[in-house]
């Protein structure tokens, strides 16, 4: 188990129990089963503390990769964004090890292709997946994991992502 990929709701309550817990199941992961790769899709919350999380961790295992797989262009996915996301994005976007669009552009279905081809890349899925919001693409992506048989590590608490 060599690549893991993120999903998880966009609205997380960044707490200190939350980062801990995605820190301490990342170094188990890599120290425990040796994962090297880690795919985040570039979303807010749980996307991006995920990507910010690999990247600390990357001090201490300097060997790990941080694979971003978007759904469109910067301009696109960011243009709804605050100044301090837009900010976070572009610093993780630099220090990432590889960038890949699914499509220059928005359309209607590039999310779940970007889903579906986090799912294609990984060994396993680590999320942050409220089981009442089955309809949200972190569902469909959780969903797509467990049909390919894929490890899911849920991380979900009540304390760390709204209902």
């Amino acid at each position: 188990m060599t690549r893991i990929c993120f999903t998880g709701h966009r609205q997380i309550r960044n707490d200190d129990t939350l980062t801990m817990r995605l820190e301490e199941t990342l170094r188990n992961l890599i120290e425990q089963h040796g994962a090297t790769d880690f795919y985040s899709g570039g979303a807010i919350g749980w996307d991006t503390l995920c990507a910010e999380t690999v990247l600390k961790l990357r001090n201490t295992y300097p060997h790990i990769r941080l694979h971003l797989v978007l759904p469109c262009c910067e301009a696109e996915q960011t243009a709804s964004w605050n100044n301090v996301q837009k900010e976070t994005y572009q610093r993780i976007l630099s220090a990432a090890d590889s960038v890949e669009f699914i499509s220059e552009h928005y359309y209607d279905g590039c999310m779940k292709k970007r889903n579906a081809r986090l799912i294609e890349v990984a060994d396993c899925c680590v999320c942050c997946y409220n089981e009442k919001r089955s309809a949200s693409g972190t569902g469909q992506t959780v969903r797509m994991a467990l049909k390919r048989n894929i490890d899911v590590v849920n991380l979900f608490s009540s304390s760390s992502c709204p209902d």
